[in-house]
């Protein structure tokens, strides 16, 4: 596959499909994962969806370009095989991050999403390889707040008004006196307040929590603030922003 029709650009196990030279195919952050990479430097491996497909998804009405799904694929099978981890596995779960990378870094991109791939089962395989409920549990309660602001656009405000009240629950004084009953608590209290506030049901399928955050990735590009900072420092709209998809490592 040429350089030119190639989406998805991955990284990691000593080696990267994309080098320096390719900043505006795979954006700043982007293009400096692969070159560490490829440096030998220890970068948590994952791949790199290009900027022109942010731009082929706006010339064809927010429609993905015909072959992204199976390059997605590919790259997210050789995650799961470089890791010894499976994608929404309820045992030993791959998890990730996803950040959004243009050329040059703006003001109005959207926010990373963290642990990503957390869901009512997998948070238990997380418990377990870490040995550590608490942990797990607070990573998910963390990871449905960032997700429910950033994502699917619930003011984040609405969550810590959730957080206090859990707290004086609890007599807990800060976040960290939660124990794991409350944080799973709170898991659920954030879902239903999701559901309440936009329709539809928190994402459980990993894959499903993946492809809504790469799309608001996309969709942060053409915001209002990230239009208007644009127009003003003689950005091209054409450009687009990459988007990241990299292993947490705990």
């Amino acid at each position: 596959m040429s350089e030119e029709t190639k989406y998805v650009y991955f990284f990691g196990g000593g080696e990267a499909d994309g080098r320096t030279g390719l900043k505006n195919l795979l954006g700043g952050k982007g293009a400096n994962l692969a070159e560490m990479t490829n440096l030998g430097i220890n970068v948590p491996p994952g791949f790199t969806i290009t900027t022109e497909v942010c731009t082929l998804y706006y010339e064809n009405d927010e429609n993905y370009p015909e072959g992204l799904d199976e390059e997605m694929e590919e790259n997210l099978d050789r995650l799961q095989e470089l890791m010894g981890k499976d994608f929404g596995d309820t045992e030993d779960p791959l998890l990730v991050s996803v950040r959004s990378g243009a050329r040059e870094s703006m003001p109005g991109m959207m926010d990373t999403v963290l642990n990503l791939g957390l869901n009512d089962q997998t948070v238990k395989g997380l418990a377990k390889q870490t040995g550590n409920e608490r942990f797990a549990y607070d990573s998910y309660r963390r990871f449905v707040q960032m997700y429910g602001n950033v994502v699917l656009g619930v003011d984040g405000s609405d969550f810590e008004e959730i957080i206090e009240a859990k707290k004086e629950e609890y007599n807990a004084e800060v976040d960290t006196d939660l124990g794991v009953d409350a944080l799973r608590e709170l898991v659920k209290e954030f879902k239903a307040h999701i559901k309440e506030e936009t329709g539809v049901d928190f994402p459980e399928d990993p894959k499903e929590q993946l492809w809504k955050a790469i799309t608001a990735v996309f969709g942060s590009w053409n915001n209002e603030r990230a239009i208007n900072y644009r127009n003003i420092n003689d950005i091209p709209h054409h450009w687009g922003t990459a988007v990241n998809v990299q292993t947490m490592v705990y």
